[in-house]
């Protein structure tokens, strides 16, 4: 098994083991009380069954309160008291939060957002990390930590830093670095002049001294190599720091990160292989918001909104190594500042909780135990209120820790189930950030148009009532397409925008293996470099997906769109009929019309509207063993549903696709090959669900016949096993 480092793979000598259950607990910080309460804390935990605490990553200037001088036994009483109670431990490494006299001894290690513009200190991960100064003194922190604690009998595991990637650092150290970077990665100016376009403009550089700041760069060449370049300090970073703890650490400790997802400056799959396991901070919007059915189309941020949203999150930490994850954060009480006070409704807790598990977390723990009384974060609610007395947030936590145990280690080693993969693209994505294609409601450039075109095609998914797995496109292309096709019978590729031709091939040769293969917005428009590709667009595609255009459009408001007549639009699959695309009422084309023209493919959809009118919105192809459906436009959230419940009806039926407004169920598979089915009741309504096999209630023990009928009370979820594959 092989790490990122630089440019160079090396072996990883410590593997993440799977747990005997899934652990369960908070992050803890005895340090942040003004009163001696760390017995009655770890007897609370164990009567709630918590199984892991997070200890020690967010306070340097207490391991070391000046410079030198070294506070290491605080934590002894922590770790002692959590052994005794078998409860395991996570240590931090506390790099994140630089101490007061180390950013005033050494002032030039303040990060900058612009050059030579320095991040005033008071909040966190303001340094810039790979500044020699900072390097030395987080190495000897990080090595008095873990030579102080690293063989203690509690610790399971090692968190290096926190958060990584809250800053794109234009530090002249950092913009020397990516100097060195290009010059390494194309040999010459005169190579970067013709690889970047640098004639435009009169841009062209005559030798490396030459090359611009980033702070007012325009050109996206330089843009997307910028971005690479700064995730890239990032995963160094976090490998350098998991290199010097697996000095110290047992074979059986493991190493990792916890990612927030949306950092600018992060590469979740090169940050994960550097790591044993990977780990996330899923934050999510509580009461209302997690109701099924949501007609909401909320813009989505650190925190998510949406039961849908939920699962992209699960999913987003599952694909980065493509295997379980752990949650090191997730919401105990309110998460956010003291305007944004949503504590969840009875239930929902435990509908989170399985739901994170069933995309295969390992590790539930909560931010945090106790809420704190002072500090920026004096409104995000822990399992205990201020008072420290626990009330119904500690209820109604204890009951998933009961439950887990219950259900011990028939939920983890979880693969999730899938009927379609959505390819990832953090290239794509970086691209669109600094060029977007989407506007925002009031015009301007809108800097997540990545999200704007891979959420409601995943949206659409969830909405179906089919179960998505993200895929990084490297991942992608990796595996056999015949492989793919097995494990993903359709594939989605949307906002794929930078694409070299190798991966696009992959694609069509996906369909051509029996996939079904969906071609959402600007796939393969530029090439790695985020140059617009010469070629008839979709580029690559077209001539197997019988459609091109040479027109697309912003859409100031959203467009009806209505099915062809379903005797034009008859197609077959194989020798199976297939039928139209029916739409809703509502379904509506918004954000981007591509002008699609069909040659040789069937046209589905087309725009109502007397200039969009003349393309068609969505088209289908037979294409070797499969198809190949290119839909040109954004859907909002009813199109996106009626697209995706075409897609379902063109795969074999499947019995636990619950057909109920409120209700999902996924499934996974655990590490003895068993059926493990999630049955969620996202309502204040109780609900039913028709069992469609024999199966077993892992939290209550009964035995169900096929067509049991499963009572689900508001925010209910019960989890069952069926012990062959269905």
């Amino acid at each position: 098994m092989t790490l990122f480092h630089g440019d160079k793979p090396r072996e990883i000598t410590h593997v993440y083991e799977q747990p005997a259950r899934v652990r369960f607990g908070a992050a803890y910080y005895l340090e942040y009380q003004q009163s001696d309460r760390l017995d009655a804390d770890l007897d609370l935990m164990a009567e709630a069954s918590f199984s892991v605490i997070r200890v020690g990553e967010s306070v340097w200037s207490t391991w070391e309160p000046e410079n030198g001088r070294f506070d290491l036994d605080w934590l002894q009483p922590v770790l002692d008291g959590a052994r005794q109670r078998g409860i395991d431990v996570v240590l931090g490494t506390p790099t994140y939060a630089v101490p007061p006299w180390l950013a005033r001894t050494y002032p030039e290690i303040a990060g900058e957002r612009s050059t030579g513009q320095r991040i005033g200190w008071g909040a966190r991960q303001e340094a810039d990390f790979t500044h020699p100064a900072f390097r030395m003194h987080a190495e000897r922190i990080i090595r008095k930590i873990m030579a102080r604690y690293a063989d203690h009998p509690a610790i399971v595991g090692f968190q290096v830093d926190n958060e990584p990637g809250n800053e794109l650092l234009h530090n002249h150290g950092v913009f020397q670095r990516f100097v060195d970077w290009l010059r390494a990665r194309y040999g010459d100016v005169q190579t970067l002049n013709e690889e970047w376009g640098l004639v435009y403009w009169s841009h062209r550089l005559t030798r490396w001294a030459d090359l611009w700041t980033p702070d007012g760069n325009v050109q996206p060449q330089y843009d997307l190599a910028w971005r690479e370049f700064q995730a890239e300090q990032t995963t160094e970073f976090i490998a350098w720091q998991a290199q010097i703890v697996r000095e110290y650490a047992r074979g059986t400790q493991f190493v990792t990160t916890c990612l927030s997802y949306e950092r600018p400056a992060v590469d979740d799959r090169t940050v994960s292989l550097a790591l044993d396991v990977t780990a996330g901070n899923p934050y999510y919007t509580m009461q209302d918001a997690l109701g099924r059915p949501d007609h909401s189309t909320p813009e989505q941020h650190w925190t998510t909104t949406g039961t849908w949203a939920l699962y992209l999150s699960a999913d987003r930490m599952y694909s980065s190594k493509q295997s379980p994850f752990l949650v090191t954060e997730t919401d105990a009480q309110s998460i956010g500042f003291s305007w944004s006070n949503r504590p969840a409704f009875d239930g929902q807790w435990r509908q989170a909780a399985w739901a994170l598990i069933s995309r295969g977390a390992e590790m539930i723990e909560y931010w945090h135990w106790n809420t704190l009384r002072f500090g920026a974060e004096t409104y995000w609610g822990g399992v205990l209120p201020h008072s420290g007395r626990p009330g119904r947030v500690y209820r109604e936590i204890s009951r998933i820790g009961a439950e887990l145990k219950t259900a011990g280690d028939r939920v983890v080693g979880l693969t999730p189930h899938a009927d379609v993969a959505i390819l990832y693209s953090a290239r794509s994505k970086w691209a669109q950030a600094g060029h977007p294609a989407l506007a925002t409601p009031a015009g301007g450039p809108d800097r997540n148009s990545y999200g704007g075109f891979l959420q409601p095609f995943y949206r659409g998914a969830f909405d179906a009532d089919l179960q998505a797995r993200l895929l990084h496109a490297e991942q992608a292309v990796a595996s056999e397409p015949k492989d793919a096709v097995q494990a993903y019978p359709v594939l989605v590729a949307t906002g794929l925008y930078t694409a070299d031709d190798a991966t696009l091939d992959w694609l069509i040769a996906y369909a051509a293996a029996g996939g079904h293969l969906v071609i959402g917005p600007r796939t393969g428009y530029a090439d790695l470099e985020a140059r617009a590709r010469a070629d008839v667009m979709p580029a690559r595609l077209h001539e197997a997906a019988g459609v091109w255009f040479d027109e697309y459009s912003n859409l100031d408001a959203p467009l009806p769109v209505s099915a062809f007549a379903a005797g034009d639009a008859a197609f077959a699959v194989g020798d199976e009929p297939a039928a139209a695309l029916p739409v809703s009422p509502d379904a509506a084309a918004t954000r981007w019309a591509d002008g699609l023209i069909a040659d040789g493919a069937r046209e589905l959809l087309r725009y109502e509207h007397p200039h969009f009118g003349r393309w068609s919105a969505v088209t289908t192809r037979a294409y070797g063993a499969g198809r190949i459906t290119v839909t040109g436009t954004v859907p909002n959230t009813v199109l996106a549903r009626d697209l995706f419940q075409w897609i379902a009806a063109l795969l074999p039926k499947d019995p636990w696709r619950p057909g109920h407004e409120s209700i999902t169920a996924t499934r996974a598979v655990n590490h003895a090959g068993e059926q493990v089915h999630f049955v969620h009741n996202w309502s204040w309504t109780p609900a039913t669900f028709v069992v469609p096999a024999e199966t077993e209630n892992l939290l209550s023990g009964e035995k169900y016949a096929s067509g049991h009928e499963l009572r689900l009370g508001p925010w209910d979820v019960q989890v069952l096993l069926s012990r062959r594959q269905q």
